[in-house]
């Protein structure tokens, strides 16, 4: 019987015993006590298939079960943790049985049947487990209950058995069965504790459990927390989600809520209860540690993190011990039994038992140990990261809620003093809180890495004795370079981010001045500069380069430099090389060395830059708060004149109090009731105040002053005397150094408030309007009314659900400033402070508010108004009037008494209304300051509708497969990777340096596994004597055994080769990526400079940027790594399984499954990881502009007391993108799992293979030892080749963008006419001809001029008027031939315009653009870049402008400053330099396009004289936008849908009494 269970061995020590006698007692048969260890395994079996069975055939309907009765019970994790171990155990139970198997005559079944059985009956159980758990059925679980008794009493009947035959601790089954008795006990007990909390056997009333209340919540997708352990280590449950991913995009919705733990609320109230617990009662004012209350709070992940780490680490270096061991052994192992170590001792119950040690002699063993060790390796490590950067997640949030509240506490002449200025704060939300999260990523790493290095030199110094030590201490020596260069980079960095801000600067002024760079022909003198910045961004770039491939090149040579010091230092030491054995595990703990060593130079730096965070933080934690009013503080007992005390606490934000009530009931602030009579007559009192901005000079002094209650009190004063100081005063924005406020009771939760600097939220202007209210229709369209929003509204592109603000729409100042007073009308409060506004109105507007909005809509409400204003003709209506001068009160009263009172004082206002009558008579009529804002923005929509249907196109590209609905197609699309693009990429960086970096790559490759083959030779040589015969036949003759020392130059030389191929490499590399971005950026620039205005029309101006700055810096910094990174991984992969499959060619069939399975992975990981990183890149834009819209409008948040929403609001952004990010890296995670699996199951594959082959004698320990080092190292590989894989296919989109605007037609710069052949001094005389013209912006527009015919005789003065959108501005781009002339020509003095270069052209004629645009620069290059004028000339053309005086008078005279925009000069002075400009360049042709319409009469009337006189001899073209300005002119044509309509002298125009003219000039009076 070759297979017996109980084996068939007779003559053991001549005495012939029977296997299956049982003289002694059936309990002393051997066999008899393993086959009673059966019985349990096999009961469970067959008592749970049938229930899994039936279980699973009823489940089938509802495969997905619902995660609601996802119930843990008592002791989960114990049970997984404990029937891990069981299963181990198990596995080693068996390996024991096999190999002692080995060691008899015969086979003996029993020694290792009972594991294996036992291996599958664990395996069953914790399945039955986990259905019982999901099904939320407990009685089920007895059986196991049973399964553990019986298996914990015939494991110990065996112990007692064995201890009784003499077999102890020395013998390997012995401990076995010793571990698995104590396995079950430990089992029984976690069964027994279920019992007792749940109740479900032996109780009347078992205990009804409700999940967790997450889980309850379908809203939560974020499932780590609560799955099992296994699906926690492998990600289980993220597989829908990734493999979902490839039908249809991850949206929001997909990814839900975060479980509340992970909150950023939670996290925020364990924080701050931290931060506040340090604060003591003896010294209430010591600043808070924030590193204390982050090791408070979150202390205890960090430590599981660590330890995960710890035990990784430790794991680790199983690998390096079991390649010593498997090469060692493999020689000595011979497959032949060997009954002559079968001493009586070794034997008792008639089977032979062995020592620990001799079971880990045999190879097989040590590679499944080898593949056990690696797969918990990985799983540790992965796990250890995980809890690191839910940890970091967890803190950003918490930091996140910190600021954000101690924000909206800020006292406000922090921010208007500059304290805390808001780019400060908004480094603190973008930097700041990202380094603390990156430190906690990494922090682990701070405390395990050099444990891990320390651990790695004594295993070194353990193989290789002194020789070892020197390899070590090249590594540690260089970890101080790698430091300097990460310290260098960082700095460059720092100073190629100063250069692009001020190249993006440059850029961003000639995108938003094109119009007129173009009309100027001065495109090219401002590309140069933009280049001249660029030039020096990449000089720094370039430094970056040079320091970047320095740090990827140490990363790559010291491991070559480490193994070529201890070899060469053994050789000499020894005189011989190492031992195979010895020599490749060295090579794989260098290998596993290196990681760290590079890492920690990454850590301190992130240390480093997180103490100067905390730092910062710190302070900004400890700045000044708003003052605590009384009304503030919710001690509301302020008398009023009525003596009453007033109800009720406030709901205010008090730092004394813990958060937590505040947060969670917020409502809105109480609305008010309408009161039949007011009893208070005051409703706000200041008496005898003085308050301060900070710094304790009173800015108000001596304050004493009454609001009363329901009527209009307005506040009047010269600029700067402190109105709006008093408003802020009132509401407690100020500091008060004396005096106090008094609020009526009722008043001060309602107040509105609408500051002077108009403050928009991110979002519709119904939202901005309505801010948190409920939305009353009828209110609300009174109110817009009011403000006469309508014709604005109808205009934008979805009427009031637009997004406005800073991401939305660019609104006029007017149009912003009116919304601000809606929303102050909007809000149902007792109060509305206005401050001025009407500064940004024009006349009719400011009339229709005063009326329709202040006297109707809030006065019939009776409601308390207090406006400040400078319009004094408002003065009649109000029911109270404050005077202010100088920060004090100068008179308080009715107009009545003031009249009668100060006399002075109210003929001083009587003349100064005067004057402001007389200026509206003659200044605005029809064509008004708000039809031009429409008007400007009727053609930002006009232009952005044709860009949308653009954009659409642009989409389509992407989409044109996801129309026929069919799924493989789209998954696709999805999974492919963008070659071209990449092609593109690369082939923009040059052909040579393509070729260099290709060949320079394969090459270092080659040369390192060269190294390492070479070394598998030498190494070899030693054991066998001779090489064996394979590789005799490759090296020549067999060399003597004793002389080897020709081996060591070869590895000298081979090693230096590598390392210069390493220099090489890394060079070639990022300066391909440098001339590829240099080369990108150029084309980018000219393209977009010299593309025609049309192209400006339709693109809005952020998309343009945004491949300037974004995708800009991705190509030059972030595409050459990643690329490097790529190669490097992929070429390691490949060279790795190259040189497995030469040693071994029988891994190859292993290889096919696992490149399957390896090629599903990437598929699926590539498409999810996309779109998780876009929607973190999406969600994590409006946190940030939330943070900074808030700083911006703290002052009117305060006012309106809506804390308490926006805090909610910040909540949920901060939760979104935490939920993103969270995602982000469990994807990431759940790759690395996989990977590192396949990995292992490659170095299994590999370890199998070479093992199974030796035993027929192939090839040397040598290069199995060579073999299974690279498979080691495919481990670590290859999840960087997906991960980079992924990284390169985002990056990649940028170089898509800008490729799609390099696809943009340039304008036509020749011309069919060479620019020698223009007469210098053309045009001359200034005469235009234009025949039968027909314009317009797009072949697929409608013309926008049609058949226009027009003759201007030399000198004449022209205007043009017609309604908006008639044709008058497009007539004016048509003499410079910026639009497209399809039909007819315009003919300057003889020539047609459309055969000139439009350099030339361009450079001949002047215009005056409505809008008047100034660059960032001096004066005179704002006059004259091209620099060819002299400053006599410079000076006469400032002279004939008017502006002479005040230039001379500026510092630097000609050379003074002009900000960005020309900021730091009025809309009239910048007008009447771009009149200047025009007049420098001495042309004989003028074009005003609506020169005069942001000016005010008395600079306009300079304008109009300037003309007159200075251009008298000049043909001038004035395109008018208020008709009086050109009733001078010699002839006036009117336009009207791009024809002309009348053409005459103006005088007989005006005759003409049912003209159109006519009627304009009427209107216009």
């Amino acid at each position: 019987m070759a297979l017996s269970f109980c084996g068939n061995d007779r003559s053991i020590n001549d005495r012939s015993i029977n296997s299956y006698s049982v003289e002694e007692g059936v309990l002393n048969n051997g066999c008899f006590v393993d086959a009673l260890n059966l019985v349990p395994h096999v009961f469970l079996l067959f008592i749970t298939f049938p229930i899994l069975f039936i279980g699973w055939g009823s489940q089938s309907s509802k495969v997905q079960i619902h995660h609601n009765t996802w119930l843990h019970f008592p002791g989960h994790n114990m049970r997984w943790i404990l029937t891990f171990s069981l299963l181990f155990v198990h596995v080693c139970e068996f390996a024991e049985g096999i190999v002692s198997n080995k060691e008899m005559l015969t086979n003996h079944l029993h020694l290792f049947m009972p594991a294996f059985m036992g291996f599958v009956a664990a395996t069953t159980s914790v399945v039955y487990y986990h259905n019982i758990e999901t099904s939320n059925f407990p009685k089920l679980l007895l059986v196991l209950f049973i399964y553990w008794v019986l298996a914990f009493i015939t494991k110990s009947i065996k112990l007692w058995k064995f201890a009784e035959h003499q077999v102890g601790p020395q013998h390997l089954r012995f401990c076995i069965t010793a571990l698995l008795v104590v396995l079950y006990g430990l089992l029984m007990a976690v069964e027994v504790n279920v019992i007792r909390v749940r109740k479900y056997v032996f109780f009347a009333k078992p205990q009804k459990v409700k999940p967790p209340e997450d889980l309850q919540d379908l809203g939560v997708r974020f499932l780590q927390p609560f799955v099992n352990l296994l699906s926690k280590s492998t990600y289980w449950w993220m597989n829908p989600l990734i493999i979902g991913a490839h039908k249809r995009p991850i949206e929001l919705k997909k990814i839900g809520k975060l479980p509340i733990a992970m909150r950023a609320l939670t996290n925020y109230l364990r924080l701050k209860d931290a931060y506040e617990d340090q604060r003591t009662a003896e010294d209430p004012n010591r600043a808070p540690s924030i590193w204390r209350s982050m090791h408070r709070a979150f202390g205890r992940p960090i430590l599981l993190s660590s330890t995960f780490r710890y035990l990784a680490d430790l794991l680790g270096f199983a690998g390096p011990l079991c390649i010593s061991g498997i090469v060692k052994y493999m020689n000595t192992t011979d497959s032949s039994p060997r009954p002559e170590h079968i001493k009586s001792n070794a034997t008792h119950l008639g089977v032979y038992f062995m020592s620990s040690t001799e079971l880990l002699e045999n190879t097989s063993v040590l590679a499944v140990l080898l593949f056990l060790a690696l797969v918990l390796q990985r799983t540790f490590l992965q796990a250890s990261y995980y809890v690191a950067i839910e940890t970091g997640i967890n803190l950003r949030g918490a930091l996140l809620a910190m600021i954000y509240n101690k924000m909206l506490r800020l006292s406000t002449s922090n921010m208007s003093m500059g304290e805390m200025t808001l780019g400060q704060i908004n480094n603190l939300v973008a930097i700041e809180t990202n380094q603390l999260m990156w430190f906690l990523f990494l922090c682990p790493n701070l405390w395990a890495m050099p444990v891990q290095i320390v651990m790695g030199v004594i295993l070194l110094y353990y193989l290789l004795n002194v020789s070892a030590l020197v390899g070590a201490a090249v590594i540690v020596l260089l970890a101080p370079v790698q430091y300097l260069i990460a310290t260098k980079l960082a700095d460059t960095q720092k100073s190629s981010l100063e250069h692009s801000t001020d190249r993006l600067k440059k850029t961003t002024e000639i995108l938003k001045g094109i119009k007129l760079l173009k009309l100027y022909a001065w495109e090219n003198i401002f590309c140069d500069s933009v280049e001249e910045t660029r030039g020096k961004e990449l000089t720094s770039l370039k430094t970056f380069a040079l320091y970047t491939s320095m740090s990827i090149f140490m990363n790559a040579a010291i491991p070559i430099a480490a193994v070529l010091a201890t070899f060469v230092m053994h050789h000499f030491l020894n005189g011989k090389g190492p031992a195979p054995s010895e020599a490749f595990a060295a090579l794989a703990l260098f290998h596993i060395l290196v990681t760290p060593l590079f890492l920690l130079s990454t850590v301190v730096r992130f240390a480093v830059k997180a103490l100067v965070s905390v730092q910062k933080l710190g302070e900004f934690l400890q700045s000044d708060e708003i003052g605590d009013d009384s009304w503030r503080n919710g001690d509301m007992s302020v008398f009023m004149e009525a003596g009453k005390k007033t109800p009720g606490g406030t709901k205010a934000i008090n730092r004394k109090q813990p958060m937590r009530y505040q947060m969670d009931n917020y409502e809105q602030p109480t609305r008010r009731q309408m009161r039949p009579s007011e009893t208070e007559d005051v409703a706000v009192k200041v008496s005898n105040g003085s308050f301060t901005w900070g710094s304790n000079l009173s800015t108000l002094s001596d304050i004493n002053i009454r609001v009363p209650t329901g009527q209009l009190t307005m506040i009047v004063g010269q600029v700067g005397c402190g109105k709006s100081s008093l408003l802020l005063a009132m509401l407690g924005e100020m500091q008060s150094i004396d005096g106090r406020v008094h609020w009526s009771n009722k008043n001060r939760y309602s107040v509105a408030y609408a500051t002077q600097k108009s403050w928009l939220l991110n979002a519709t202007v119904e939202e901005n309007i309505t801010f948190g209210g409920p939305f009353n229709k009828q209110r609300y369209k009174t109110v817009i009314d009011a403000c006469s929003l309508q014709p604005d509204i109808d205009l934008l592109p979805f009427g009031d659900q637009t997004e406005i603000g800073e991401r939305g729409i660019n609104l006029s100042g007017g149009q912003r400033q009116r919304i601000c007073v809606a929303r102050a009308l909007y809000q149902n409060t007792n109060i509305v402070f206005l401050d001025d506004p009407f500064s940004a109105l024009d006349i009719h507007l400011s009339d229709h508010l005063m009326q329709e909005g202040i006297l109707k809509f809030l006065q019939d409400d009776k409601r308390t108004v207090v406006l400040v204003t400078h319009k004094l003709q408002y003065l009649i209506h109000a029911d109270w009037i404050i005077a202010m001068k100088d920060g004090s009160v100068l008179r308080e009263g009715t107009l009545k008494d003031i009249q009668t009172h100060d006399i002075e004082l109210y003929d001083h206002w009587k003349t100064l209304m005067n004057r402001q009558d007389h200026g509206l008579e003659k200044d605005v009529q029809q064509d008004s300051q708000t039809t031009l804002e429409r008007k400007t923005l009727r053609r930002a929509f006009y232009s952005r509708e044709a860009k949308n249907q653009m954009d659409d196109e642009d989409e389509e590209e992407e989409e044109e497969e996801e129309d026929d609905d069919n799924m493989s197609t789209t998954t696709n699309r999805r999974s492919k990777i963008p070659w071209r693009v990449c092609w593109c990429y690369m082939s923009s960086g040059g052909f040579f340096m393509v070729f260099l970096m290709v060949s320079s790559k394969l090459l270092k490759h080659s040369v390192i596994v060269a190294i390492d083959y070479w070394l598998a030779i030498w190494t070899s040589v030693k054991t066998t004597g001779t090489v064996d015969s394979r590789t005799a036949n490759a090296t020549g003759p067999p060399p003597a055994a004793e002389d080897d020392s020709h081996y060591l130059p070869v590895f000298i030389i081979l090693c230096a080769a590598g390392i210069t191929l390493c220099l090489i490499t890394s060079l070639t590399v990022e300066f391909l990526g440098l001339s590829a971005a240099t080369n990108l950026h150029h084309n980018l620039l000219n393209k977009i400079i010299h593309a025609p205005i049309r192209f400006f029309d339709i693109t809005p101006l952020g998309q343009i940027l945004n491949r300037f700055s974004a995708d800009t810096n991705i190509i030059d910094q972030h595409i050459p790594p990643t690329l490097e990174s790529l190669t490097r991984s992929t070429l390691l992969c490949l060279s790795a399984i190259g040189v497995i499959s030469s040693i071994t060619p029988f891994f190859l069939f292993t290889l096919v499954p696992l490149a399957v399975a390896f090629y599903f992975i990437q598929k699926y990981f590539r498409v999810a990881s996309k779109d998780l990183q876009d929607l973190d890149d999406s969600t994590q834009l409006p946190l940030l502009c939330h943070f900074s819209e808030t700083a911006e409008g703290l002052t009117t948040i305060r006012a309106f007391r809506h804390e308490a929403r926006f805090k909610q609001r910040m909540l949920e952004l901060t939760d979104t993108n935490n939920t993103a990010y969270l995602f982000l890296s469990a994807a990431n995670r759940w790759l690395e799992v996989r990977t590192d699996y396949l990995g292992a199951v490659i170095v299994l594959s590999a370890a199998g293979t070479s093992i199974w082959a030796s035993g027929y004698g192939f090839y040397s320990g040598g290069l199995v030892g060579l073999g299974l080092t690279y498979a080691l190292t495919v481990t670590n590989y290859l999840n960087w080749v997906v991960r980079n894989l992924a990284d390169l296919e985002v990056q990649m989109a940028a170089v898509k963008k800008v490729n799609s605007f390099l696809g943009t037609e340039s304008e036509n710069y020749e011309g069919t006419m060479d620019a020698s052949q223009v007469p210098e001094n053309w045009p001359q005389d200034g005469e235009i001809k234009i025949q039968d013209l027909s314009v317009r912006y797009d072949p697929v527009l409608k013309p926008v001029l049609k058949h226009v015919n027009m003759f201007i005789e030399p000198g004449q003065k022209v205007g043009i008027c017609g309604r908006t959108g008639s044709g008058k501005s497009s007539l004016s781009l048509a003499f410079f031939n910026m639009v497209d002339i399809y039909e007819g020509k315009i003919v300057i003095d003889g020539i047609d315009i459309c055969k000139l270069p439009l350099q030339t052209l361009r450079s001949r004629l002047s215009i005056i653009l409505q809008d008047p645009v100034l660059f960032s620069g001096s004066i005179r290059f704002n006059l004259d870049p091209e620099r060819t004028c002299t400053d006599d000339r410079l000076w006469e053309a400032l002279e004939i402008a008017q502006l002479k005086n005040m230039v001379k008078a500026l510092p630097g005279g000609l050379d003074a400053v002009v900000t960005e925009g020309g900021e730091n000069f009025s809309v009239g002075q910048r007008q009447l330099f771009c009149l200047a400009r025009a007049f420098v360049r001495k042309s004989s042709i003028l074009i005003m396009d609506e020169a005069t319409a942001s000016i005010d009469m008395a600079t306009e009337n300079i304008l109009q004289k300037v003309v007159m006189t200075a251009f008298a001899d000049r043909t001038v073209v004035t395109i008018a936008h208020r008709v009086h300005t050109i009733l001078t002119a010699d002839t006036v044509i009117v336009m009207k849908r791009g024809n002309i309509l009348e053409y005459d002298k103006p005088e007989t125009l005006l005759e003409q009494e049912d003209g159109v003219f006519a009627s304009f000039v009427r209107a216009d009076m």
